[in-house]
């Protein structure tokens, strides 16, 4: 077909003002952040309504185009790129953010897909609630991904991941059908759960335009612990011992290596380690709860104490002022800058079952000596969910030789694999990780995976190439055929 043809039929929906055509406007909705994938597409359609969405995916689905779901732009695995055969539009949710219905006395709110995740959690503390989903790029990443990708974040040891936060879901089906579920229930056991397939399914599936997202009553009190522990072994006794002093009041629970602050202390202007002298780790915590400031810092202190004279601990503070809190955070939240500012690394966003976590850093760091030495160890993450960002970089100034992250990636995907754990915690999969997949998950998932792709898009027009690898869905489909004369 031709672009011309392709785009009168988006033009007749959105408008021009809906329809971006210059390549320089283009520009920031083809270029990741974070990898330099680069894709070529004829138009980003930016729609106001999910009648809108439906009435371009049948456009799509007839000319045989894919569509490329876009939110915040913030992910890491290139879910959210296209690809560079211009075989593909991209959809931009940003225009669709409103927030239709606060409903606190269910503890409920609905929010259209474009939300900035930081308008979400405004809105419910307007209403003296908290939406918890909570990471660094809070400011411009937007609820329809993170609900895309079943993000994870900081408070998961409390409140569960983006999957445990929807009670409902506004989905625009592959033929352009509109499903309705923006149910806001705490139990509907009528059938099949629909909503989980969309979270976590990367676009993959359908668009999401809308969600019911769960609020949780706001805590009148929090107290945030910066901490020194000798090893990760240390960490998670540690771990053990606040779970068991604070229960569902432990919030955030945050191993550091000593590279991380060291690197974000150098690197992000405004960021100091508060403790007198360097630890090979530390943990980050948070407790809240609806208390006293005054009795949760007592009970904190007391925990401290006995964590110090127990030789879990090496030194610790905690924060007096809410300045203090917020630059602790602020240090977490900045390592990932401060790590692509360092130079050549190779991340992985792994989780292992939370008691094996010392075990595997500990063997990782030794098999990786053996298999590509001179890397050095920087790793972060959510010890209280065993997810952690292992992020091994080349010498200062070194390039990464060919055949580098094969090495290395084999190297830390087998390991987790054989502790029963998952080679994406919560990142997802889009291209990055999508071919190894096809060694770490069993024929059977495999299979029910392409069975459920197949079924709900048969032409495989939602973001193709993603997720599932070609080779496991039938000939043809698989990208998408065809594609749009660039002229």
């Amino acid at each position: 077909m031709t672009r011309e043809t392709l785009i009168a039929g988006l033009r007749a929906i959105v408008s021009d003002d809906g329809l971006l055509l210059d390549e320089h406007a283009m520009q920031p909705y083809l270029v990741s952040w974070r990898d330099n994938w680069r894709g070529c597409v004829p138009a980003v359609v930016r729609p106001r309504t999910p009648q809108q969405v439906a009435d371009v995916v049948r456009v799509c689905s007839r000319q045989g185009i894919g569509i490329v779901p876009q939110g915040g732009r913030t992910g890491v695995t290139g879910a959210s790129q296209p690809h560079d055969d211009c075989s593909e539009i991209v959809l931009s949710l940003e225009r669709m953010n409103a927030i239709r219905v606060v409903d606190a006395d269910n503890d409920t709110m609905t929010v259209e897909a474009g939300c900035v995740l930081a308008d979400v959690r405004a809105a419910a503390e307007r209403v003296n609630r908290i939406f918890p989903l909570l990471f660094g790029s809070v400011g411009s990443c937007m609820i329809g991904g993170n609900i895309s990708t079943n993000a994870g974040g900081v408070n998961v040891i409390r409140y569960g991941n983006t999957r445990s936060l929807v009670a409902g879901l506004e989905v625009v089906l592959p033929d352009g059908q509109i499903w309705d579920g923006l149910r806001g229930l705490r139990k509907d056991n009528a059938g099949y759960d629909l909503k989980q397939l969309f979270i976590g399914a990367e676009g993959t599936l359908g668009v999401i335009t809308a969600a019911v997202v769960r609020l949780f009553p706001k805590p009148r009190a929090e107290a945030t612990g910066f901490l020194s522990v000798p090893s990760p072994a240390a960490a998670l006794r540690w771990l053990v011992r606040a779970r068991e002093a604070f229960a569902e009041q432990l919030t955030a629970f945050e191993l550091i290596q000593q590279s991380c602050v060291d690197i974000t202390c150098r690197r992000i202007p405004g960021v100091s380690n508060p403790l007198r002298t360097a630890s090979p780790w530390y943990v980050l915590m948070e407790v809240s709860g609806q208390g006293s400031e005054e009795t949760l810092r007592a009970a904190l202190e007391e925990t401290l104490a006995a964590g110090l004279e127990a030789e879990e601990l090496s030194d610790a503070t905690i924060a007096t002022s809410g300045q203090q809190r917020d630059m602790l955070w602020r240090m977490r939240e900045s390592i990932p800058e401060a790590h692509k500012q360092e130079g050549v690394s190779f991340k992985h966003d792994i989780s292992v079952p939370v008691s094996r976590v010392p075990d595997f850093l500990a063997r990782v760091e030794a098999e990786l000596a053996q298999a590509r030495p001179g890397l050095r160890m920087f790793t972060f993450g959510h010890l209280g969910d065993g997810n952690l960002h292992f992020n091994p970089l080349l010498a200062d100034g070194a390039a990464a030789a060919p055949g580098d992250l094969q090495t290395v990636n084999t190297v830390v995907h087998d390991l987790v694999t054989s502790m029963g754990g998952s080679i994406s915690a919560e990142h997802g999969i889009g291209r990055l990780r999508r071919d190894e997949l096809l060694r770490y998950k069993s024929p059977v998932e495999l299979q029910m995976m392409a069975a459920l792709k197949t079924l709900f898009d048969p032409q495989n027009i939602m973001n193709p190439g993603k997720v599932v690898a070609p080779s496991l869905l039938p000939a043809g489909k698989s990208p998408v055929a065809g594609g749009v004369d660039r002229a």
